[in-house]
Order: C-alpha cells, then sequence, then structure tokens
C-alpha cells in the first residue's frame, strides 16, 4: 500500500507563469460545502478518479481545479485524457496567470488579494478565478507543504 496517493507537486511550473489552453478537458462534479469549507471532497474525489481510471482517460498531470462559486459548495475540475462514460464533461480555454501559494486555508483571503496586485501589476484584469489543490491533506502532510495554486483567467 502507497504511503500518499498525491503525487509531490512541483511549484516551478506553476509560479508566476502564463498558461493558454484551448479546450482543455476536464470531468466535472459538485462538492457541497459550508462557508467554502468541503464536506464530500474526497467521496466525490474517489467516484470520480475510479470512473476515470476505468475508462483509461487519466492524465499525465491530472489537474484539479475547484471554482468555489458559492458559500455551499464549488464546482470540480478533473483533467483527463479524453471523454468518461456517465460523467459530466466540461472544457476550460483561455489565457491563465498562475502563483503558487504555501500554507494553511486561512491564509486564501490574503492570497487572493495577492492574486489580484500580482494581475493588476502586469496591466490585465481577472476574469474568474480557480483554484488548484495540488495534494489531499494527508499527503500534504507528509510533504510538509500544502501548496496551492490560483489560477486567473485574465485579459488585457
Amino acid at each position: 500500500m502507497r504511503d500518499e496517493c498525491c503525487p509531490q507537486f512541483d511549484p516551478k511550473p506553476w509560479e508566476g507563469t502564463t498558461h493558454t489552453w484551448e479546450g482543455k478537458r476536464f470531468v466535472k462534479d459538485r462538492v457541497i460545502g459550508l462557508f467554502h469549507i468541503p464536506l464530500n471532497f474526497g467521496a466525490v474525489m474517489r467516484r470520480n478518479v475510479e470512473a476515470i481510471e476505468a475508462a483509461g482517460a487519466t492524465s499525465e498531470s491530472m489537474v484539479v481545479l475547484s471554482d468555489e462559486n458559492s458559500l455551499w459548495g464549488s464546482d470540480v475540475y478533473i483533467e483527463v485524457g479524453k471523454d468518461v462514460p456517465n460523467a459530466t464533461m466540461a472544457t476550460i480555454s483561455g489565457t491563465f496567470v498562475s502563483q503558487v501559494f504555501e500554507g494553511p486555508y486561512k491564509n486564501m483571503r490574503n492570497w487572493i488579494a495577492e492574486m489580484n496586485a500580482f494581475v493588476t501589476a502586469q496591466g490585465k484584469s481577472i476574469g474568474k478565478l480557480y483554484f488548484y489543490y495540488t495534494t489531499c491533506p494527508k499527503c500534504a502532510k507528509k510533504y510538509g507543504k500544502n501548496y496551492v495554486v490560483i489560477l486567473a483567467r485574465v485579459s488585457a
């Protein structure tokens, strides 16, 4: 049995970089939350990862994005290499600027403010924010780092 379920995260490719996605494919699902605290994230991930693996649709990087669009839940997007039967599929396109943050989730408000300042300093405006939680809590503890990548869809 493995001691971790998440690969160790390398922040370098995400630190202050720009990413252009055209039709990047994801399985989309909904996580129930209470004031942005996820209540069933693990169950949603297990269900979807099982379906993704059964379909042979695992992507190389398996980026998992969260769209924190409500106090009562969030949409989660799990990167896949191809469509997954009986799953809700979605694509994301656009130009994104990313920044890596490390620490407890209670710092999120400060990280969002830093992200806004970073994007504004580049003369761009934010259209939407996505949050890439790079490891589960168990693996973050094992690796000693709790990285969160904030991706901002930007326009000039």
